[in-house]
């Protein structure tokens, strides 16, 4: 799933299903649209309070055909998961470790998403880190998958630093693990404490912080 201002705005319409090149058979594109469709609706409604009657009207899709996919609304839960909210937030974190300078590429990143924020991903918040509040306490199929969602991400970061101190693009004092837990903390609470406030200025203080100390970790220069 290539990344993008539509990816890191957080808004369930943007945020679609990867797909893969070429025809793809009618099946194929239903499961698509279910688990599509399921994505929206449980960003919106939170998964338990997810209506598979709503997934069903929205996708144009027969229960028969949800249940010949998906066995059941924890297994089509699980699938978005895996597949919807997965690629999508490594869409957000993977190019930074493609760049060559993991500051600059990480600070890019910021000013997007402050940039791309859609009223929709203020009013319901991050998909991942609404699953992660609801569900993880309570369905240990769910808690497992976020939680190999999240240590992919801590651990990719922490790569990127690492190369960043390898390269002279970031200071070698600073702890890879810390710098990487921080980042993600204050990215993905940025968004929940500004939906809870419904204020896109509380998010574009919070990404103007994070920015200010992503530039704290580049080698301090020797004075003249």
């Amino acid at each position: 799933m290539k990344a993008s201002a539509a990816n890191h705005s957080m808004s369930p319409q943007q945020a679609r299903a990867p797909t893969k090149a070429g025809v793809r058979r009618q099946p194929d594109l239903t499961r698509q649209q279910l688990l599509q469709c399921a994505f929206d609706e449980i960003h919106r409604s939170g998964f338990r309070a997810a209506s598979l009657d709503a997934i069903l009207e929205s996708s144009g899709v027969t229960k028969g055909a949800l249940y010949h996919h998906f066995g059941s609304k924890t297994a089509l839960g699980y699938a978005v998961v895996d597949e919807v909210v997965r690629p999508w937030v490594e869409a957000l974190w993977k190019p930074i470790l493609e760049a060559g300078n993991v500051i600059d590429a990480a600070l890019a990143l910021c000013r997007e998403l402050a940039r791309a924020r859609s009223e929709q991903a203020l009013q319901y918040g991050c998909p991942f880190n609404n699953l992660i509040n609801e569900m993880s306490p309570l369905d240990r199929g769910f808690r497992e998958r976020l939680q190999h969602i999240l240590h992919d991400w801590h651990e990719g970061v922490i790569v990127g630093i690492r190369r960043g101190q390898a390269n002279g693009s970031v200071r070698k004092d600073v702890d890879a693990e810390q710098v990487s837990a921080l980042i993600i903390s204050t990215a993905e609470g940025s968004v929940g404490l500004a939906k809870a406030k419904q204020s896109p200025a509380f998010f574009d203080a919070a990404m103007r912080g994070l920015e200010a100390y992503l530039e704290s970790l580049r080698p301090l220069r020797a004075a003249p």
